[in-house]
């Protein structure tokens, strides 16, 4: 029985689920949106608001506990600066998730998981840049 035992295992062990939850939560503070199983989502959720509260927090003791479960310091401090600033007046519920549809390979139930109130010019932003800095050395070259 699993009684008083919270949580999925989605099929892998803890450290890949530790792992893959901050890549996740990193993911979706930069891109401010993404696509993922239905499962995956509803675990990310708790997570990423637990952090955003933390971003709201402010200090230096949060900023630390954000760094130590994302890993990506860039990351960090656009949740402390930009995510953290956009949702002060907002007591929790700073995600949401709609379901969209089923994964051709598998059937898998997925789902996009946004902010609200999300910044639409986030998504992509670092992948356009990278495309044009390619396309400007190839130029100069």
């Amino acid at each position: 029985m699993r009684h008083r035992k919270a949580g999925r295992k989605l099929g892998m062990t803890a450290s890949h689920r530790k792992a893959m939850f901050a890549n996740m939560a990193a993911s979706l503070i930069e891109h401010e949106q993404i696509v993922t199983t239905l499962p995956k989502a509803k675990e990310i959720r708790p997570i990423v608001e637990k952090l955003v509260t933390l971003g709201k927090r402010g200090d230096l003791h949060a900023r630390r506990q954000a760094i130590s479960q994302i890993r990506d310091v860039a990351v960090v401090s656009k949740l402390f600066d930009a995510i953290a600033t956009r949702y002060a007046t907002r007591n929790g519920g700073y995600l949401r998730i709609m379901k969209a549809g089923f994964r051709h390979g598998d059937n898998a139930a997925m789902a996009v998981i946004e902010f609200v109130d999300r910044d639409t010019a986030a998504k992509g932003a670092k992948d356009a840049a990278r495309v044009a800095a390619e396309a400007e050395a190839a130029e100069a070259a």
